[in-house]
């Protein structure tokens, strides 16, 4: 790692009073659909829950409060090769640090990784070992969250991304190895470092562990690639199979194929904006039926208000569109593609049809996908979903310490 001073000065987050008080404005202004026989969420977002979390929005959520939260750690904004990052950083306290940049996915903001990075940075304080410690640091996607706006580089995806990463880590920052994490896209945009650049890697630490071409051709945006369901499919794989598909189905078809169509409502409204972000952190997250079990309307809002304020709906959904018209092509032949060391978690809500969690890892093995990476630690939890370090912190902190020890 480098030896030499942090060569940035932190600028804290501020958002001013006369976009909070625009979004107050508009929240008010809102013109309602009628949602009749929608108790059961079947027809997507219920309005009295949603009219519910508005009047939180407008009435009780205190921005300044969760801007405090956010800025009790340091945030820097740099120009990576012409584009906008912003970061936030834990300096880690041990006898040697290494440095490590999680990326986060969508409808994820860097906020999503808040309940890892102490416990990273500091492990003696949790009690762990503070010869685990990490400089931990979180940037905003590019065209995500304060990483905007992205006036230049619409074609942004996540393999771009990795490069921006790989040049603000050795270059910007001045390390001279470093770790990396991530989950959903950021878990592609590790996935590419692990493969470009795995020499300059530690190791890398995962949520799952798709192939990086899985964005690649015609039926990228179908979660069934058209393949139909056999008709002797037993009722619970039929049954499981047919609820991942409409967990996904809506998102990955809008988002690859025509995400700047929507984004003209959801960036002029925020309460459309919220609605579909909020229709994935209900149907991704292991809420056992109430959101609220893993997101408080606290935490639903401050996500959403980053995503608002920033005005970055439109360019953080087109990223999956980008990985579909600029298709990711090997930087080399070899196998495994990821040479990084990597460490996967698997999260039990996301268990594929008929798979347990007690053969999950099994079930990875023997599958296709298995011989992409070159995976050195593999766990599956019973419990948590889509937004792991958010979920169940505890278990991906325990995850990601076990995949660096022997790759420091």
């Amino acid at each position: 790692m480098s030896t030499v001073p942090f060569p940035h000065e932190p600028q804290p987050i501020y958002v001013s009073e006369e976009l909070l008080a625009d979004l107050i404005n508009r929240l008010k202004s809102t013109k309602w659909p009628l949602d009749s026989s929608n108790d059961d969420w079947f027809y997507g977002v219920n309005r009295n829950y949603l009219e519910g979390l508005v009047d939180y929005w407008i009435n009780c959520f205190d921005w300044r409060k969760a801007e405090k939260a956010i800025n009790s750690y340091e945030h820097y904004n740099v120009q990576v090769e012409g584009v906008p990052v912003h970061f936030m950083r834990k300096p880690g306290k041990g006898p040697n640090p290494i440095p490590i940049i999680l990326s986060h996915g969508w409808p994820w903001t860097f906020w999503h990784w808040s309940k890892v990075i102490d416990p990273l940075a500091d492990p003696a304080a949790f009690g762990g070992d503070p010869a685990e410690a990490f400089d931990v640091i979180v940037p905003s996607l590019p065209g995500f969250g304060f990483s905007s706006p992205l006036l230049h580089h619409p074609d942004m995806n996540f393999w771009k991304m990795a490069d921006l990463w790989h040049t603000l880590m050795m270059e910007i920052l001045g390390y001279s190895k470093y770790a990396a994490a991530g989950c959903d896209v950021g878990a592609l945009v590790t996935g590419q470092l692990g493969h470009k650049y795995p020499d300059e890697l530690y190791a890398i630490h995962i949520g799952s562990a798709q192939k990086l071409n899985m964005f690649n051709g015609d039926r990228a945006w179908d979660f069934a690639k058209g393949r139909p369901l056999p008709d002797n499919l037993p009722e619970s794989i039929r049954t499981r199979t047919l609820e991942l598909d409409r967990r996904f189905a809506s998102h990955l078809a809008v988002h690859t194929l025509d995400p700047g169509t929507l984004a003209y409502g959801l960036s002029d409204s925020p309460v459309g904006m919220l609605a579909w972000i909020l229709e994935r952190w209900v149907k991704w997250s292991d809420n056992k039926g109430n959101i609220e079990n893993v997101f408080s309307k606290d935490d639903l809002l401050t996500h959403a208000t980053i995503f608002w304020i920033t005005g970055t709906i439109e360019s953080s959904m087109r990223v999956y569109a980008n990985n579909n018209r600029y298709p990711w092509t090997p930087d080399h032949d070899r196998w495994p593609v990821v040479e990084a060391p990597t460490g996967i978690t698997f999260v039990g809500y996301e268990n594929p049809p008929g798979i347990q969690t007690n053969n999950r890892v099994q079930h990875f093995l023997e599958s296709d996908r298995a011989p992409w990476y070159n995976h050195v630690n593999i766990t599956a939890h019973e419990q948590g979903g889509h937004f792991i370090p958010w979920e169940i912190p505890e278990e991906w902190v325990q995850d990601l310490r076990q995949t660096f020890r022997g790759h420091r």
